[in-house]
Formats: structure tokens, C-alpha cells, sequence
């Protein structure tokens, strides 16, 4: 069984470590004005994995923070994903050889599958999707943008190019501490599908708890590990041996 990974994550904006509420970017709060001591924090805490996220590359298309994210890389030893502006193939080579060990893909997924193909043919379990929804259908351009695509849809989609892991955000939920949405997420793992990792909306331990028994491979943690209302490592602690199909 894989064991479930509850997963910091660090959200980078004009060089700063921030949250956004329901990705909105007039909607920010300034955490740190260190992404690297952030990230040993959670480092020093436990996590076995970082989740960093370049929003003004998410909003620009391409990267915009890679120096603070190469910092971030050099400064611990964890293994860390990327996102946000990668949306082309020298974009996802430019990150990986920043020493990220995945990327991942939103925007890309959703307009150009045949890139995804050639990528996950390339690097394998190094590229990562992530879903992001709102009221069930995908948003893309850094969330400031609807498809027509169904996460469900797009999810089957990506399985069957060989992703072997999603991450599903629910927009509505993030950054909102309203809790997550346990039942979409226990929706979306399926047995030979990608693994899903849960992100938006967790706000208490027993959210954690709550995602570990639908299956799901790990949860992206943001706001709530900001203000306190989850411990990190207590919270690693109890979940250990929850979790993932296996």
C-alpha cells in the first residue's frame, strides 16, 4: 500500500510566499518574504514532498520564478513538484532541470494533448497533471478561464496518455478553509487510473483523515498550515499507514 502524503504547499508571488482565495490574484495574502526558509520549515516538519507553485508564471504562461524555485531546490533535500506557466516543451525541460523532480501541466492538458503525450513518453512519472475545476468543468490560464472539458473527462483522458498521477483541485474551495470535496474526490479514483492527489478546502486534521480513506495518493495543504489550524507534524503523525490504493 501506498502510504498517504499530505503535501506543503508553497505558493510564489513577486518573489514572495502567498495564498490566494479561490485563486483569485486580487485576493492575496502575503505569508513570508521567504520562500526558502518556508521550505525548510515544512522540511524540518516532516513533509516528504513540496508543492510549489509560480503564480505569476500560471498568469504570464511561462515561468517567472525559477531562481526562487532553484533556491528552494538547492536549499532541501525532499523531492519538489512544479507548476504554474509550463505550457510548452522547453518550459518543462528548462524546471526539470531546475532539480524539480515533477512537473505539472494545467493549461496543457486542456489544449494540447498530443504535448502531454510526447512528454509523459519522455519523462514518464516526471509529469504530473493538474485538474482544476470549477463546478465540475476545468478552468485553464492560470484559473482565470473556463473550458468545456469535465474533469472527469479529462482525467480518463490523461490516464489513457499514460499520466500517472492528477492532481484535482476544486476551485471553489481553495484557499477558503470550507473543507474539501471528499465525495468528487472518491469520485475520481479508480482502480488502473492515475493516482489523485486532493487539493482546496482543507481546513482540519479530520479533513486529512476524511481524503486518506477515499483512496486518494496525498493531499496539497496550503492556507490551513499557514495559519495554524493544521500541525504539520502531528498531523503526518496520525495519518501514517492511511491511504492510498495500493
Amino acid at each position: 500500500m501506498t502510504s498517504f502524503q499530505i503535501i506543503p504547499a508553497i505558493d510564489i508571488k513577486d518573489g514572495r510566499c502567498v495564498r490566494l482565495f479561490q485563486g483569485d490574484y486580487d485576493q492575496i495574502t502575503v505569508f513570508d518574504h521567504d520562500p526558502v526558509a518556508v521550505a525548510r520549515k515544512w522540511e524540518n516538519l516532516g513533509a516528504e514532498r513540496l508543492h510549489v507553485v509560480d503564480l505569476d508564471g500560471a498568469k504570464a504562461g511561462r515561468p517567472v520564478n525559477a531562481q526562487v524555485v532553484f533556491a528552494i531546490v538547492r536549499a532541501i533535500s525532499i523531492p519538489v513538484q512544479l507548476g504554474g506557466g509550463l505550457r510548452d516543451h522547453g518550459a518543462v525541460d528548462a524546471a526539470l532541470n531546475l532539480g524539480v523532480e515533477r512537473v505539472i501541466l494545467g493549461t496543457a492538458a486542456v489544449r494540447e494533448s498530443q504535448l502531454i503525450n510526447r512528454l509523459v513518453q519522455k519523462y514518464g512519472a516526471r509529469i504530473v497533471v493538474g485538474v482544476d475545476a470549477r463546478d465540475g468543468w476545468v478552468a485553464a490560464q492560470g484559473w482565470t478561464e473556463t473550458s468545456q472539458i469535465k474533469a472527469d473527462d479529462l482525467i480518463r483522458r490523461m490516464g489513457a496518455l499514460g499520466v500517472s498521477t492528477v492532481i484535482y483541485t476544486d476551485i471553489a474551495r481553495d484557499g477558503t478553509l470550507t473543507g474539501p470535496d471528499v465525495n468528487g474526490v472518491a469520485e475520481l479514483v479508480r482502480v488502473n487510473g492515475p493516482d489523485i492527489i486532493a487539493s482546496g478546502g482543507v481546513a482540519t486534521p479530520d479533513d486529512l483523515v476524511a481524503l486518506a480513506k477515499t483512496g486518494a495518493a496525498g493531499v496539497i495543504v496550503g492556507k490551513a498550515l499557514y495559519t495554524g489550524a493544521i500541525d504539520l507534524q502531528q498531523v503526518i503523525d496520525s495519518t501514517k499507514g492511511q491511504g492510498a490504493r495500493g
